[in-house]
């Protein structure tokens, strides 16, 4: 491994986990992925409906796979799902070392339950339950979305020993229900007599769409102002509320996993629910392309990256610890939202994110399920 590598610096030095926001077959059959481990530090992978629906859709790869399930009689569905299944499991083996390494604090792979399931409780309790236990790797993490729906059916996945990466998470007050929700899925866990130590779950917090929606609405009331003292407030804004709101929830972290009811677990050997950087590729090229690494590393974190965002990282990080640099001016930020001059309300803004966050899983999904029936039939017509 590159000692000079900025993404092992962070690891190493400050104690934040860099996961990979991708996962495709080919990456694991090249033996690319085995590389990303070694040569830049890659401790865990996340996939979402997106990235299936990109790794699957028109790649040759998987035909075989296809056609064998077009033999045995499987429907549109269950090929997809072996499809998925297999590439989550031989990505769980080839991340089990980091996983025995780390004592199992890392090492994991994600896999999202349906998306269209993401404001049903009951499906999504059994979909999780069904997915860890299909899958039978103790790094697999099943994806639930911190929707009011999603929270109750991740308490009671915590319950019952099912690891968790908790997605779509915007404001901070959902993150906060979240890490409680954790807590009292261990607590029942614990008073049932069950172990706790070998439960990981993450709080996927997501970054760069929020920056990418209030800038949007700060363009909006730029145009057509001349007060100056106006416009230096709309543009002092851009590009820093989703940072400010991620150490918020940093603060909000420290204080839940420093509460007396926490200790309780820690002491029965339970892990915190580390909160994890989500949507951390820039979308404006304004902006530096490792913003959203640089200045949220801090310990007993995670950030997660997409590839490119792995490359710009290795090549120019400038690693230090900074999730507690600036909390003041990032509550100062986060307030200044509702400045008479600027007028956004936050909250209006996390819950269309978490809509559009929902269509953006659904689209993708829907979309990879019907390229694949189109696939099947051609498939089945040869």
């Amino acid at each position: 491994m590159v000692a000079s590598n900025p993404i092992v610096q962070i690891e190493k030095e400050y104690g934040q986990s860099i996961w990979m926001d991708n996962l495709s077959r080919d990456i694991i059959e090249s033996g690319e992925l085995k590389e990303l481990i070694v040569s830049r530090g890659i401790h865990g992978i996340t996939s979402n409906p997106a990235i299936f629906e990109k790794a699957i859709a028109g790649n040759k790869i998987y035909d075989a796979d296809i056609e064998a399930g077009i033999r045995a009689g499987k429907s549109v569905d269950e090929i997809y799902e072996s499809l998925v299944f297999t590439d989550i499991g031989n990505a769980c083996d080839i991340f089990m070392p980091v996983y025995e390494e780390t004592n199992g604090l890392d090492g994991y792979v994600s896999i999202e339950v349906p998306p269209t399931i993401a404001k049903d409780t009951a499906s999504t309790i059994s979909e999780a339950q069904r997915y860890f236990k299909t899958l039978d790797h103790p790094n697999v993490m099943i994806k639930i979305p911190g929707t009011p729906e999603g929270l109750p059916a991740f308490e009671q996945a915590i319950s019952e020993g099912i690891n968790v990466n908790v997605t779509l998470l915007f404001s901070v007050e959902s993150y906060v229900e979240t890490a409680w929700a954790y807590i009292r899925g261990l607590e029942k866990r614990a008073e049932a007599g069950e172990d706790v130590s070998k439960i990981a779950s993450v709080a996927s917090f997501f970054l760069s769409r929020i920056d990418s929606n209030i800038d949007n609405r700060l363009d909006a009331k730029l145009e057509g102002v001349d007060r100056l003292e106006k416009k230096a407030k709309l543009t002092d804004l851009k590009g820093k509320i989703a940072i400010a709101n991620a150490k918020v929830a940093y603060q909000k972290y420290k204080e839940i996993f420093g509460s007396e009811r926490w200790k309780a677990l820690a002491a029965k050997g339970a892990k915190v629910q580390r909160l994890l950087w989500a949507s951390t590729s820039t979308k404006n090229p304004e902006y530096s392309d490792v913003m959203y690494v640089d200045e949220l590393v801090g310990p007993d974190t995670v950030n997660t990256l997409p590839p490119n965002t792995i490359e710009a990282c290795a090549d120019h990080c400038d690693p230090a610890s900074r999730i507690e640099t600036g909390v003041e001016e990032a509550y100062n930020t986060i307030a200044s939202l509702k400045d008479p001059d600027v007028n956004i309300d936050l909250d209006e803004v996390m819950d269309e994110l978490l809509e559009e966050g929902i269509d953006k899983f659904i689209k993708p999904f829907e979309s990879l399920m019907s390229s694949l029936e189109t696939k099947v039939n051609q498939l089945a017509a040869v």
